[in-house]
């Protein structure tokens, strides 16, 4: 699947090349390959970041390991994964890694969910009976995280406040909506190809209190001003990454862990990681540049304003896709399409609301691809990136939707 997913990149970068060389841009050529150099230097810098990212967590993590905690998440949830992941021995470490990740996640901490979650696909692998096959386990893992569950977008307000938004908070709602549609279509999706038994009174039994604590969730951030919810959405992000440190190191204390040679070990492991993760960060990195560069998003764009215009629907939300047809691709061109379009439309225009709820309800799928089937050396994805391209989907189509619900 990643063969010819990514050899595909090039494939309709080139035709699209000879099509805009054709109309009359004969700079094309020089662009695209000017994005391999420019998108393989970015791979580098991701990669330093990532260096220090995941040395700095894998050492912490390495703490709560030792101490216990990891082990005491696996039991506690060991009858919800037994159904989701029937291959996974109740009480693996992955179980606690897995639910770290997901809970860093949803509280928008990525310095540290990434971290967790690559140690998480590492933990998986040692169960999987193929060293470059992604396992049931792997797959749902990777879906669930590129559906982007996020309770607190704050980057988003931000974004939104710097272009002057009378309300920089305006979009939260409509973002968990779109985030939580696009989550549950991930789930449904590899529950429906590994034939899972989502409906299980075990599952239900763990999804039902979760969605329910949500729920009062939002409704109490939903009753919050667009200032008090934006200083405790900061709050809640640094609070809460700050005190998973400090609980590290206390139940590392009280378990008499030797924290600091602990640390180190961890450290080490994030290195190795990081290291090992340049190749496929590269290889994905650079087709997405050249698709970008060759024009093929632009002429994709162009043929869904036609459609919609030919079907006589409201055209308005075409202005954002820009936004959501990168996004799959590179969190920062999302990032500087969404700006871009509220630049041009106004920030709050039906387009710049519909692509800032987009931006924060959808993910870098093929980086998350990348990154963590790279970790462990996973080549043939199987259904992983049909999967997460549905969530993805359903996660842009729940945006738009919900734009018209509450914007009109």
């Amino acid at each position: 699947m990643l063969n010819g997913l990514w050899l595909s990149f090039f494939l309709v970068s080139c035709v699209a090349g000879i099509v805009r060389w054709w109309g009359g841009d004969p700079d094309v050529w020089a662009a695209m390959v000017e994005s391999l150099f420019t998108m393989a230097k970015l791979s580098v810098d991701i990669m330093l970041l990532l260096f220090g990212t995941l040395t700095l967590w894998l050492g912490f993590l390495k703490i709560a390991e030792q101490a216990g905690l990891v082990d005491t998440l696996a039991r506690l949830l060991g009858p919800l994964f037994a159904k989701l992941m029937p291959e996974v021995p109740r009480g693996h470490p992955a179980l606690g890694l897995i639910t770290l990740n997901f809970a860093a996640n949803g509280l928008g901490l990525d310095n540290a969910a990434t971290p967790i979650g690559l140690k998480a696909m590492r933990s998986l692998q040692e169960l999987n009976p193929s060293d470059s096959s992604a396992s049931n386990a792997q797959i749902l893992f990777l879906v669930l995280n590129a559906s982007s569950l996020t309770l607190l977008p704050v980057s988003i307000f931000m974004y939104r406040a710097q272009q002057g938004a009378a309300d920089p908070t305006l979009v939260f709602l409509p973002i968990l909506l779109a985030t939580s549609a696009s989550s549950l279509v991930g789930l449904l999706t590899v529950a429906f190809m590994q034939r899972l038994r989502i409906w299980h009174p075990v599952v239900l039994a763990y999804l039902v209190p979760c969605a329910l604590l949500l729920g009062l969730f939002m409704a109490f951030l939903a009753t919050l001003s667009a200032t008090a919810l934006a200083g405790f959405s900061s709050l809640l992000g640094n609070l809460t990454l700050f005190g998973i440190i400090i609980s590290f190191m206390l139940l590392g204390m009280v378990r008499k862990v030797p924290v600091y040679e602990t640390f180190v070990e961890g450290a080490k492991e994030g290195f190795q990681v990081a290291k090992d993760l340049l190749p496929y960060l590269i290889a994905m990195l650079c087709a997405v540049g050249v698709l970008r560069a060759s024009g093929a998003l632009e002429f994709g764009l162009t043929g869904i304003r036609w459609l919609v215009e030919w079907l006589q629907w409201d055209t308005r939300f075409v202005d954002a896709l820009p936004t959501a047809l990168v996004k799959p691709f590179s969190g920062s061109a999302a990032r500087a399409m969404l700006i871009e379009t509220m630049q041009s439309q106004g920030v709050d225009s039906f387009a710049a609301l519909v692509a800032a709820t987009i931006q924060g309800s959808t993910e870098t799928t093929f980086y998350v691809l990348a990154v963590y089937f790279g970790a462990v050396g996973i080549k043939r994805a199987r259904h992983a990136v049909g999967c997460a391209l549905l969530a993805e989907l359903a996660g842009v189509l729940a945006a738009i939707a919900v734009c018209y619900w509450f914007f009109g």
